[in-house]
């Protein structure tokens, strides 16, 4: 569900940055559903995943993907209704002033409404990593040969990760293609 990859670079980039996944989406849209926003968690715990799976621990290089996964798994729940356990409910308020626009006002709400947003909110960043381990896992092959020309070359594009992953088969682009 995640959009295609263009660009991997390892070149450090910024404060911060040790690389980067450069992911740009197959057409303009304004709109995205539950299984793209999981696809697009799960590429960002991808390097967590990755670190866990090769080195057997994780290290901070992951923080500024973390504070994107959280915030678009609590979105999820809080903003666009997809909810497991309350669905269809946007907590949205817009009667509040937003400080210099730093998104969508949230009402207030119970502690018992809390408490089931943050269970929610883990067990779909949860979810998600497992998936990503497991994807890693049954490709290790492939992650090693990735690994081995970003370490030769330091970056990667499209065309280096269709040779070594081969071509998408997302159900999106097939459908495109008819």
């Amino acid at each position: 569900g995640a959009d295609p990859v263009q660009k991997v670079s390892i070149i450090p980039r910024g404060i911060g940055a040790l690389g980067y996944t450069l992911q740009t989406p197959l057409e303009d849209r304004f709109l995205m559903s539950r299984s793209e926003l999981t696809g697009k968690i799960k590429g960002l715990l991808g390097g967590r995943a990755a670190e866990e799976i090769v080195f057997g621990e994780v290290s901070t290089g992951a923080s500024n993907d973390l504070e994107k996964i959280a915030q678009i798994a609590r979105n999820m729940i809080t903003v666009y209704g997809m909810s497991e356990q309350a669905p269809n409910i946007s907590l949205v308020d817009h009667q509040q002033d937003l400080f210099l626009g730093q998104g969508p006002g949230i009402r207030q709400h119970s502690e018992k409404l809390e408490q089931m947003i943050d269970d929610e909110t883990q067990e779909i960043i949860r979810a998600c990593y497992a998936d990503a381990k497991q994807i890693l896992t049954d490709k290790r092959d492939k992650l090693e040969k990735m690994a081995k020309v970003l370490l030769e070359k330091e970056k990667m594009d499209e065309h280096d990760i269709l040779t070594i992953l081969g071509p998408r088969n997302s159900k999106k682009e097939s459908e495109s293609k008819t």
